[in-house]
């Protein structure tokens, strides 16, 4: 889940708790599914570690920043989940214990096990890696069928869809092609772990009311990048 996603229709950056409550009823629909969710979310509508290091910050110091911005971010959405009665667990890749349990790939399939929805916060714990990376990765420790990049356009395209009015929207896609035509499907490395590891990518946008529980059903939404 991108941080630029929780910022609203405003885009002028923080939390939207309007668009975190639409955002948490559509996840907790999906736990009553049965569905075991895990959820990596970004800090973009907070602070940019990438951003910060173009104002002369270092970049370590910056992407640790943008980390706890992710914290945030993933507090916003357990307070807001458990308020809709799911159980919720956010685990930290940097250690905060007065608010948050550390990442432990067990302790985390342990959670999922047990229905309660589990948040990853603070990225990798490393800097110069993504959230889409953190992503990739905490998707594959727990072994999910699926990653969904709920992001705020409707899927991947060939060109800009903002600048090219005949840009056209991928149905699917498969890991080279995103990878050589830099797409910009997720970053590079985030992509090639999910090609190593066959984990399809499906990317959507998650301001159309209903989107997760669309695929959930099986609808045709967004792109699904996956194997040749």
């Amino acid at each position: 889940l991108s941080g630029e996603a929780l910022q609203g229709p405003s885009g002028n950056g923080g939390i939207d708790f309007d668009t975190v409550g639409r955002f948490c009823d559509e996840v907790a629909e999906a736990r009553a599914m049965g569905v075991d969710i895990g959820l990596v979310v970004g800090g973009g509508n907070i602070f940019r570690g990438i951003t910060g290091a173009k104002t002369g910050l270092d970049r370590p110091t910056g992407d640790y920043m943008g980390m706890l911005a992710t914290v945030i971010n993933a507090l916003a959405i357990q307070a807001s989940l458990e308020q809709r009665g799911v159980a919720t667990r956010v685990l930290t890749a940097i250690e905060m214990r007065p608010v948050a349990e550390p990442y432990i790939r067990r302790r985390a399939q342990r959670h999922l096990e047990k229905g309660r929805v589990v948040i990853f916060g603070a990225g990798t714990g490393n800097p110069f890696f993504t959230t889409d990376t953190a992503a990739a990765l905490r998707a594959n420790e727990i072994g999910a069928d699926v990653l969904m990049k709920a992001t705020n356009v409707d899927g991947v395209y060939d060109d800009d869809p903002r600048k090219n009015s005949n840009a056209k929207r991928y149905e699917e896609l498969d890991y080279t092609t995103a990878l050589t035509k830099n797409l910009g499907v997720m970053d590079a490395t985030a992509v090639s772990l999910c090609r190593e590891n066959r984990l399809p990518i499906l990317v959507f946008n998650l301001t159309r009311p209903g989107s997760i529980i669309r695929v959930l059903r099986g609808e045709k939404i967004g792109t699904l990048v996956k194997g040749a």
